[in-house]
């Protein structure tokens, strides 16, 4: 007989056309929290104000208390269990991150990418006195929310722009902001192999095809894409190659040897010497270590709630 799968929620919201949250406060949030295991479709942000009891972060059960705050990114298994019988009251932002950071670049798709993969990384829960500065932002996008002033929808959007910012500096407190490339006036020119790269990188791609997309000779676009991109194309390609390597190492359960030729590798000793060089670990390792919190949701059996 087949083992039945453990039950777990998909509890999600969709923010409104042109916003990137949904904020829950008010009476009908003080209550008593039950311990039902669910994931959200999208980045929950929680804070405490009252009560105490237990917040489980996929393996890890912590004690909240008033003044603490949980960052825990969409699909990540959580639950919160309120003390005794005692009613609890927390205030959520529950944050389109993919649609926010969309909106703060629009014109790069690559550095998109790398902010989205830094803010999905691992569940942050922490006292507001630790977070001051996201803390801060959090009660001010609430209070911008509940007030509801003239242009509100247009101060909760640098908000949470600067919110995004803040996240980036505390998950990844050693590296901080990734780099982002200066474009010049001759980006327009190179744009083109861009979308080419993004579309075909899995593929062999040639430097002669890619000058020829861009209606320039081999040499005139290698100087241009150096010069906008501080990088050769090949190094550029490898690095899009690796960052959708990297995806397919934390959503997926493929084996290295199939992710290196699934993202354009020849070769499992070039991927893995890429990966090395650039994510300063082997892929296996980065496998191990990474918060690969998405790969355990196989274990469920997900039922799709709407909100709570």
């Amino acid at each position: 007989m087949k083992k039945q799968k453990k039950r777990i929620e998909l509890r999600y919201y969709e923010a409104p056309k042109n916003e990137f949250h949904v904020a829950l406060y008010g009476e009908s949030w003080k209550r008593v929290y039950q311990n039902i295991l669910h994931i959200h479709n999208l980045m929950e942000i929680g804070l405490c104000l009252g009560g105490r009891g237990t917040l489980k972060l996929d393996k890890e059960a912590r004690p909240y208390h008033p003044e603490m705050l949980s960052v825990i990114p969409a699909n990540y298994p959580h639950y919160t269990q309120s003390e005794g019988n005692h009613p609890c009251y927390w205030e959520y932002l529950f944050v389109d991150v993919e649609k926010l950071i969309r909106y703060m670049y629009p014109d790069d798709e690559i550095y998109q990418r790398r902010m989205i993969e830094r803010l999905s990384q691992k569940a942050v829960f922490r006292t507001t006195e630790e977070l001051s500065e996201v803390a801060g932002l959090v009660k001010e996008i609430l209070a911008e929310d509940k007030q509801k002033k003239e242009l509100y929808r247009d101060k909760i959007r640098g908000l949470l722009s600067a919110l995004m910012i803040s996240l980036i500096r505390v998950f990844d407190e050693k590296s901080g902001m990734p780099e982002r490339i200066q474009k010049k006036e001759s980006f327009h020119q190179i744009k083109p192999c861009l979308e080419y790269i993004d579309n075909h990188y899995a593929e062999e791609l040639k430097i002669g095809v890619l000058a020829d997309i861009c209606h320039m000779s081999e040499s005139n676009f290698r100087k241009i894409f150096v010069e906008n991109m501080n990088m050769p194309p090949l190094e550029y390609i490898n690095r899009r190659r690796i960052l959708q390597a990297c995806s397919l190492l934390k959503h997926g359960n493929l084996m290295v040897e199939d992710i290196a030729l699934k993202t354009g590798f020849t070769t499992i000793s070039t991927f893995n010497r890429n990966f090395k060089r650039l994510c300063g670990v082997s892929p296996i390792q980065w496998r191990k270590e990474h918060d690969n919190y998405e790969i355990s949701l196989k274990q469920f059996g997900i039922a799709v709630e709407k909100g709570w």
